[in-house]
């Protein structure tokens, strides 16, 4: 399967770096001077300059690289000839933009009818947003999801992670291989149309259901989930590491918890003697159970309990990692969640794997992310192109890319 991908950030680029680990042959489109992310170091990040960044790499190993002047003849023309021979093309550019490029739907679908068109809105392909330029902070905040994190008392929060852009990668993919399978079935092609909006509103199935049943809007509880009552939620231990708890399963469980964390006399009483009390269910006060849990927990250190809690299958509890801990977790590596990746010229790096698994066809990072305009050469000799129209081409993507950099002040590597 090819799939041409013109996109930027995240979104899109997550759902080609999906297809392209499970086996797709995904070519990035980028300008002259490379795509927006490709050079973005982020914070704390001491690699030399023109280094591949984080983001960079985590949405592009595996893929092609081809870099055009998409505003000129030949590069447009280039553009077109190789979504000819897709099956898919991605984008995240508003779509106002892909139809000034010649890049739109009715354009593409004219030349080559079975192509699904994915492309990506920020807020969705409809109503009176729909065009308007979206980050995930922005998509964060209009899908109420800000609402329910942080201290009652304090401001909302953002969720530390691109949540809205990543889950909606997901969805594009989903999205995509669900018209590929329709396309298989019925011989045609058609538009596929998310967004990180849409997606941040479908990670929040329960919580907006909730509220339309009960008519009642959920309000944020700091270090609990804002719908669910109970013990289960983050504690401080005796070190001041932290830890997550959902709840003890079986009485006994209970009772050699509170009895390890110097407080027996939590597991005799009356109000939380069963599971589902302890879940908040047919109790007067669903949260006062937490104020003991947390007294529990600061009686050990963080190690203590998580020694403790080998011996206790039936307690659901974690330590809470940092990114560090993730990266060298030996159960997220037996699983491929995260691997090893090639990256040029750092070395070998951790990075995030696969998270779906196939028995027969299992998915994997195919490879280290592209230079830029690794595969311009190879891509257009494919495509007919002799090595004087490959020259020629290749002269104005560079002439773009110096005018570019020039304009922002800045050495042209060439």
């Amino acid at each position: 399967m090819r799939v041409v991908e013109m996109s930027t950030a995240l979104q899109g680029p997550g759902a080609g770096g999906y297809l392209a680990d499970m086996g797709a042959e995904v070519i990035r489109v980028e300008k002259p001077e490379g795509d927006g992310s490709r050079y973005g170091r982020g914070v704390n990040n001491d690699s030399p300059p023109g280094t591949p960044g984080a983001q960079f790499v985590s949405t592009s190993r595996g893929k092609k690289s081809l870099a055009v002047d998409a505003n000129s003849e030949m590069g447009r023309e280039a553009i077109l000839r190789l979504v000819d021979t897709a099956d898919a093309f991605i984008s995240n550019f508003r779509e106002a933009a892909l139809e000034r490029m010649g890049f739109g739907y009715e354009a593409l679908r004219a030349r080559n009818p079975p192509l699904v068109y994915a492309a990506v809105n920020g807020f969705g392909p409809k109503g009176p947003l729909a065009g308007r330029a979206m980050t995930d902070i922005a998509a964060q905040a209009r899908g109420g999801v800000m609402s329910l994190i942080g201290e009652a008392d304090g401001p909302p929060e953002r969720i530390g992670a691109t949540s809205a852009d990543l889950a909606g990668a997901l969805q594009f993919a989903l999205g995509i291989v669900t018209a590929l399978l329709a396309r298989e079935r019925h011989g045609m092609g058609q538009k596929v149309n998310t967004s990180a909006y849409g997606a941040q509103i479908w990670m929040q199935s329960w919580e907006l259901t909730h509220t339309a049943i009960s008519g009642k809007r959920l309000e944020r509880e700091g270090a609990f989930h804002p719908n669910v009552t109970g013990m289960e939620g983050i504690y401080q231990t005796k070190d001041d590491g932290w830890v997550a708890i959902s709840f003890a399963l079986t009485e006994e469980s209970w009772q050699a918890m509170c009895a390890f964390g110097g407080h027996p006399e939590v597991a005799d009483d009356e109000r939380w003697q069963t599971l589902s009390q302890r879940v908040g269910v047919s109790v007067d006060d669903a949260r006062a159970i937490r104020p003991y849990v947390a007294a529990i927990f600061r009686a050990h250190t963080t190690v203590e309990w998580e020694s403790f809690m080998e011996g206790q299958p039936d307690i659901i509890f974690n330590r809470v990692f940092n990114l560090d801990d993730v990266l060298n977790d030996p159960q997220a590596e037996a699983n491929g969640y995260i691997t090893d990746i090639e990256v040029p010229p750092l070395g070998t790096i951790r990075g995030v794997g696969t998270l779906v698994q196939l028995s027969e066809t299992p998915g994997s990072v195919k490879g280290p992310p592209p230079e830029l305009g690794q595969h311009t050469e190879e891509i257009l000799l494919e495509l007919g192109y002799d090595w004087e129209q490959i020259s020629a081409i290749n002269d104005r993507t560079r002439a773009a890319m110096r005018a570019k950099f020039i304009a922002l002040g800045m050495e042209p590597p060439y």
